[in-house]
């Protein structure tokens, strides 16, 4: 055989393809029989021209896995024994690589059946060789044969490291070192352990040292390697020196400035540096990296490229994720290098400096929403001068900037409408059709959180947007319609006129059916049912069927997009319909579970490209391991129009049930089926859909199961999956929102269904409740940056907003019993009142106690002493919303709180005092001061000077804000006069005029009012006609008010 194939091997090597086929073919012939081994082997060896030898190697590595087993002791040791001499006496060196693979393919079963003991020990031998070749081949088997045997390495670790960093720090071969850059790299890719990931911190200079030799000699795909190595230290939970945070930073600064560098090299290093803003903020913080990071990185947003723009490795959109990405962890020490760059940029005569500047802004709106709320005057001086820009790249950043802001400047920036309003609805003009569409997407974004404040604009917007409608591209008109959308849900009942015109254009594209048109249907059919929305069951009702039938219609289109937009609309008008929409369920519960059933549409590109086999075609032998080798996944990409579909399918089963109730029957089996399924699927948008629609499910299970004999059984069962799944989450889930959206959905639950129900899951419930509350759970865990302060923990406001509400509900099912509990949850709860924690968290913990005192009630005293100090100085808050959650808490510890409250009647007058005057701006805040007044005084009136008191009091009232005071306040007015105290009957003329406020009052209960009536008939029948001239001296409509709530005698 050995001299045939050795006459194939060289025919295999011409030019004439058809050679080459026959040569093939009998080479496949010939490679079934174990005995082309010992042939391969021989000519890898004896062959006189390098190309025959490394081919050889290349089929030995193809065929030797099948034939392994077959070989008799003997042959196996010759074949070892055969690789070793290519590798240590071979002058070519593919052809040593080539012998080196084979190698490692053959260790992979030998070396853990302990049948090549001398294997490791000659590598060891061979990486100290004089030779370069020899050292550089044996840390190339180093590190294919990490990928292999990895764990057979980890008794050698210590010496594997020292030679590594030994070899990495090579005086004479540059191809050693990047062999050992290579080594590195793979074994850092094979190991998790963080004890061997952090010994690999030291290798750090000298691995920069390589990569930057590898880049001065234009060896970039290597030096790229270094970027791999920091990847994984930075990604492994050690934590990273000092020293080196600011080594890898400098490299990486250096490698994303240098334009002469390939683009992918240049992403790799801003890739760094993202992964250092997410995983190791605290680090760049620590060591003031953050303002050198972004003196770089700001002025890349302005480097223009001639690549395509939806490039994905150009620098400015790269630079602007790393300033996203800084902007989120590191908000505080972001915005001012940020806002300063802005600042100077925006008067560049450079108009990319002038774009870069407004898009540096926009990128950072969510991140650094607070610092800008603070700055939104000069941050909108910036913008809306960049709308009037001569260039439209700039004016369209602008637009998008704005855009940014009214997402996440929420509600700061609405109050600017009379400022921003105009600009937007100028730029809707742009002589550019980007810039318009920019402009469109501005609009919905800043319409859509606005209330009545958009009604001056209403006419003037709804001409613009009606008129472009019917006279602009399809893209623009998609945008447009966004922005109807968000005029619509702003505007409510005011947009009734323009509704009918808005529906009667969208039955035009709810009909088209050309693929680049059913974008168009998609937000036409969105649009329908917001206006649906706006506009009310009534009016709507009549013309529904069309709009319906053109919904299920455009559902056959194969357009994952309009599917997702079509169960959104049929979402809302279950909304408005209610009970109404249970004829439409025969035809829509169908889609929805098409839709939530469709594959996941997960598509894995598999990487097996090797060099070997490209080399001058001899890739043309099928190889045996291949079935056995785990191919390289080299990415996983998501189709996400189906995640959106499901998405929106899963939350319309949600509404549908919530909304048709009993009508839900023959539908609830299989929705629970696919929630239970959804509620752990891989993607966040998924699940948190599910866990929202399993508590309208069991509202709905609730309604069916009513009535029925087997009903508290059956409905105990859907109770048990949802409660499950909730606390399961609760825990386990890794994204906060969805962590969220459990907690609320147990609060509802304790809420709606009562103490009962829940105790059984009681104990677990407390369970999970404290590891949320120690941030020990699996969503807290996710981002956790090892140098982590204490007190500078990353938690999510609507998270811990979420769990600490879940403290009023239990308190609210079990009143005073649930004392035993709370004193668990107490040490925990304060953690977040530290002075070193945000205001919004120490807000949290009070607006906490304050529900909790009022629903638990006595047991709250032995707090008192404890909560106090926090409540009073969170009165002299300069956030408002602190300062009302404060007066309200402290109304009901006072109320609540017995004798041990007593002692802080004066402290807690004198902190409330201020909330009474003028330089409190905050209705609402002055409304529960009064409100606390109001409490203390009725718990101990002995205890208050009521003579200096009840005038600061009575001034504040009628309230003006929140209205759930009304109660307290007023009870405690009527009260004092029912019982004729003489304080506030010195004040006759004030009471008549709150009451008869009060009396006219379109949003006070009749309950309140009936109170006031009965006051203010006990103030007639003690002063009698005394009262005439106080009566006279009220309109008439407050004087008939009056008499209309007095109790007729």
């Amino acid at each position: 055989m050995a001299q045939s194939l050795e006459l194939l091997l060289i025919q295999f090597l011409m030019p004439d393809n058809d050679a080459r086929r026959q040569a093939e073919d009998q080479i496949k012939r010939l490679a079934k029989d174990p005995q082309v081994i010992p042939a391969l082997v021989h000519h890898l060896r004896t062959a006189k021209t390098p190309n025959v030898r490394q081919l050889s190697a290349v089929l030995l590595r193809k065929k030797i896995t099948g034939h392994w087993a077959k070989l008799s002791p003997q042959l196996r040791q010759l074949v070892k024994q055969s690789l070793i001499e290519s590798i240590t006496m071979e002058h070519s060196p593919p052809v040593r690589r080539a012998s080196a693979n084979v190698v490692s393919i053959i260790a992979k079963y030998a070396v853990p059946a302990g049948e090549w003991p001398d294997l490791l020990p000659f590598l060891f031998q061979c990486s100290q060789s004089a030779q370069d070749d020899h050292r550089e081949v044996a840390l190339i088997l180093f590190s294919s044969l990490t990928e292999t045997i990895g764990n057979s390495f980890r008794p050698h670790f210590a010496d594997l490291q020292s030679l590594l960093l030994k070899c990495l720090q090579d005086e004479t071969s540059n191809r050693v070192r990047i062999a050992a850059l290579k080594a590195v790299g793979s074994f850092l890719e094979f190991t998790h352990d963080g004890a061997e990931v952090v010994k690999f911190r030291e290798f750090i200079p000298s691995i920069l040292n390589v990569s930057r030799q590898c880049l001065a000699s234009g060896e970039e795909d290597v030096a790229v390697i270094a970027f791999e190595i920091f990847d994984e230290l930075i990604e492994s939970p050690a934590p990273l020196l000092g020293e080196s945070v600011k080594a890898i930073v400098q490299f990486s600064l250096e490698v994303c400035s240098s334009q002469n560098l390939e683009p992918n090299t240049r992403h790799q290093a801003i890739q760094i540096i993202s992964w250092l803003a997410k995983y190791k903020y605290n680090s760049l913080k620590k060591h003031k990296l953050v303002i050198p990071i972004l003196q770089i990185i700001c002025p890349l947003l302005a480097e223009s490229t001639d690549r395509d723009d939806d490039d994905d490795l150009a620098p400015d959109r790269a630079a602007a994720e790393v300033i996203d990405t800084m902007a989120l962890n590191l908000s505080k020490h972001v915005f001012p290098p940020v806002f300063e760059f802005a600042s100077l940029s925006s008067q560049s005569v450079n108009p990319k400096f002038r774009e870069a500047s407004v898009t540096a802004l926009g990128v950072i709106s969510e991140g650094c929403l607070e610092l800008m709320k603070d700055k939104l005057e000069p941050v909108l001086h910036i913008v809306l001068g960049a709308l009037r820009d001569p260039e439209q790249m700039v004016r369209g950043a602008a637009s998008f900037a704005l855009g940014q802001f009214a997402e996440h400047l929420q509600p700061e920036i609405i109050s600017h409408y009379e400022s921003v309003l105009p600009c937007i609805l100028n730029s809707l003009e742009d002589a550019s059709d980007e810039v318009k569409e920019k402009s469109y997407y501005a609009l919905a974004a800043f319409c859509e959180n606005m209330g009545e404040e958009i009604l001056p604009f209403l006419d003037p917007l709804m001409g613009k947007l009606l008129a472009a409608l019917q006279n602009s591209p399809r893209n623009l008109q998609e945008t447009c319609m966004s922005a109807i959308g968000s005029v619509a849900t702003a505007a409510e009942q005011a947009f009734i006129p323009y509704a009918e015109r808005v529906l009667e254009l969208m039955k035009n594209f709810m009909v088209l059916t050309n693929d680049e048109d059913l974008r168009s249907r998609a937000r036409a059919t969105e649009l329908v049912g917001i206006t649906a929305m706006s506009v009310g069951r009534t009016r709507m009702e009549p013309i529904l069927p069309p709009f319906i039938e053109a919904a299920i219609s455009g559902f056959g289109l194969e357009f994952s997009e309009l599917r997702e937009y079509t169960h959104g609309f049929f979402s809302n008008v279950a909304e408005i319909m209610d009970d109404g929409f249970t004829q439409y369920l025969p035809h829509v519960l169908p889609l929805a579970f098409s839709s939530c059933n469709l594959d996941d549409g997960s598509a894995v590109d598999i990487d097996d490209s090797d060099e070997d086999e490209n080399i001058n075609g001899f890739g043309g032998v099928s190889s045996d391991d291949e079935a056995h080798d785990e191919p390289r996944v080299r990415n996983i990409s998501i189709r996400t129009g189906v995640l959106d579909e499901k998405a929106a399918a899963t939350q319309a089963l949600g509404l549908f049930a919530l909304h048709t109730k009993s009508a839900y029957a023959p539908y609830l089996e299989e929705s629970l089926k696919i929630l239970v399924r959804h509620s752990s699927y891989f993607h966040e948008d998924v699940r948190l859909q599910a866990i929202t629609a399993l508590k309208h499910i069991l509202t709905a299970a609730q309604a069916v199961f009513e009535g029925q004999n087997e009903g508290p059984a059956k409905a105990k069962e859907v109770l048990d999956t949802v409660m499950n799944i909730s606390i399961k989450t609760m825990t386990d889930d890794d994204d906060k929102e969805v962590v969220a959206q459990a907690c609320m959905n147990i609060a509802d639950i304790v809420k709606d269904i009562g103490y009962m129900a829940v105790e059984p899951y009681m104990p677990r419930l407390v369970e999970a409740t404290l590891v949320l509350l120690r941030e020990e759970s699996a969503c807290q865990q996710a981002e956790s940056d090892s140098e982590i302060e204490d007190d500078d923990a990353d938690h999510d406001e609507v998270l811990m907003d979420a769990v600490s509400d879940l403290l009023p509900a239990f308190a609210k099912s079990m009143g005073y019993h649930f004392a035993p509990i709370f004193s668990k949850l107490f040490e925990p709860l304060m953690k977040f009142a530290r002075a070193s924690r945000p205001p919004q968290d120490r807000t949290m913990v009070v607006a906490c106690l304050a529900e909790v005192a009022q629903d638990m009630g006595a047991p709250i005293a032995g707090y008192i002493d404890a909560v106090m100090p926090l409540v009073l100085k969170e009165l002299g808050s300069p956030v408002a919303t602190n300062r009302r959650n404060a007066a309200f808490c402290v109304g009901e510890l006072c109320k609540n709180g017995g004798e041990s409250t007593l002692k802080y009647y004066g402290d807690v007058l004198r902190a409330l005092y201020p909330l009474f005057g003028e330089s409190e701006p905050d209705d609402a805040v002055r409304d529960n001061a009064a409100g606390a007044v109001a409490r203390m005084i009725m718990v101990h009136p002995e205890s208050i000077p009521l003579n200096q008191v009840l005038p600061v009091f009575l001034k504040v009232l009628p309230l003006k804000e929140d209205h759930e005071e009304s109660m307290a306040v007023y009870s405690c007015v009527c009260n004092l006069v029912l019982s004729s105290n003489s304080q506030i009957l010195s004040l006759v003329p004030e009471l008549v005029n709150l009451f008869a406020q009060v009396a006219v009052s379109p949003v006070e209960t009749s309950e309140v009012k009936a109170q006031i009536g009965r006051a203010f008939s006990h103030l007639i029948s003690l002063y009698g006609h005394q009262m005439q001239p106080i009566l006279s001296n009220l309109s008439p409509t407050h004087a008939n008010a009056l008499a209309a709530i007095a109790p007729k005698s």
